[in-house]
């Protein structure tokens, strides 16, 4: 197995990868984890991770600056069924549209919209930093990706922008921050975490094991 982590210019990509491979090892999986821009590359691959950091316009336009790249992710993981993560950044593009700053097309593979967070308590600072508690949906509750996760587990945030979802199915889980905040996404093949796996400590571990040994 191969897990292809995509380099657009945009993210964590050494501790993503260092995190991959640590989740590999302690579960037993013969797994290679390459961080690459080749297409070719992710056609090989099994599993195919999406990371990213900034702003959803940035991303958007490095992931389209990728000679053959956003084609190859729509051969592969809608037509090919590969097991698919976005993290941060990378699962915001994962939606029909971001609306930060200016609207910028998604990858219209989750039915929602990327749009500021509002908390509603002025307290409470944007971005939204740090540790926060996960709260599982039903489809969550019952998704292998989550499997050993549970309601008040905690993973790692830094956004100041979110996923509206519209189809209220796509939404795994969320965390409460003067509102409800999504926190994972998925559908069929393909999962996406707002918080940073990488950075999450047992929780994400868990989760990154559980995505490496997911045959959706």
């Amino acid at each position: 197995m191969t897990v292809a982590i995509i380099d657009y210019g945009s993210g964590n990509l050494r501790s993503c990868a260092k995190a991959f491979e640590r989740a590999a090892r302690e579960n037993n999986l013969a797994l290679d984890v390459v961080v690459t821009n080749d297409p070719h590359q992710v056609k090989a691959a099994s599993h195919i991770v999406l990371p990213g950091v900034g702003a959803f316009a940035d991303c958007r336009a490095g992931l389209d600056a990728v000679g053959g790249m956003v084609e190859m992710l729509e051969q592969q993981v809608i037509k090919g069924g590969k097991p698919f993560m976005g993290i941060c950044v990378g699962m915001q593009l994962m939606a029909k549209v971001g609306r930060e700053f200016a609207n910028t097309d998604g990858l219209g593979w989750i039915d929602g919209e990327v749009v500021a967070i509002e908390p509603g308590d002025p307290s409470l600072k944007i971005p939204h930093m740090g540790w926060n508690e996960l709260v599982l949906d039903d489809a969550g509750a019952r998704h292998p990706v989550l499997a050993g996760i549970t309601n008040g587990d905690h993973a790692y945030f830094v956004h100041s922008f979110h996923m509206k979802i519209t189809t209220p199915s796509q939404r795994l889980a969320s965390v409460n921050y003067g509102t409800a905040i999504t926190a994972m996404v998925g559908r069929d093949n393909m999962v996406g975490t707002q918080f940073h796996p990488e950075k999450s400590q047992k929780t994400g571990l868990t989760l990154i094991g559980n995505f490496l040994g997911w045959k959706p």
